[in-house]
């Protein structure tokens, strides 16, 4: 079982978020990590320094996108979570570092489609300095994101289900 340290940190450099998870493979769509159920994520911010997943995901980390999607397993409310983040890099043999952006494109059970903190990435936008590149991959990936989530697009309609399968 390979296991792949995810690294979220912000466009300052702090960390933000990370999450160790089991490397399932990789297609077309990119590279699938599992979390199972009780995967321990530590957090950078808030209140709580670590917690457990409440349900087992696979999560798709695409070559040269601006976004990586996490898929959830029921009873989640949520079926789709994705975050708009820099393309990931390979910052070590088992470690994917990634930027978040702020912006997330959620799909919910009931095929409803929302963007959220789009108020942050202005924030942040502002007040970390985002350069002209990164802002337009920023809203470009969360465009794209929405449009393929509402469309029902791969690997958003079925495909994922098999990696889920294997968690």
């Amino acid at each position: 079982m390979d296991l792949v340290d995810l690294v979220l940190r912000k466009f300052d450099g702090r960390p933000h978020r990370q999450v160790t998870a089991r490397l399932l493979g990789e297609d077309a769509y990119g590279i699938w990590l599992a979390t199972p159920r009780g995967t321990t994520v530590t957090y950078h911010y808030g209140t709580r320094p670590t917690g457990r997943t409440k349900v087992s995901a696979v999560r798709l980390l695409p070559a040269g996108k601006w976004w990586m999607a996490m898929f959830l397993a029921e009873p989640a409310k949520r079926e789709v979570y994705c975050d708009v983040i820099t393309p990931l890099r390979w910052t070590g043999d088992a470690e994917i570092t990634v930027i978040d952006l702020d912006i997330d494109v959620v799909r919910y059970r009931d095929r409803r489609v929302e963007v959220e903190d789009e108020d942050e990435f202005e924030q942040h936008r502002h007040q970390l300095g985002y350069p002209p590149e990164i802002v337009a991959g920023a809203l470009g990936g969360g465009t794209e994101l929405r449009e393929a989530l509402v469309r029902d697009d791969e690997p958003f309609a079925t495909h994922y289900r098999r990696w889920l399968a294997q968690v």
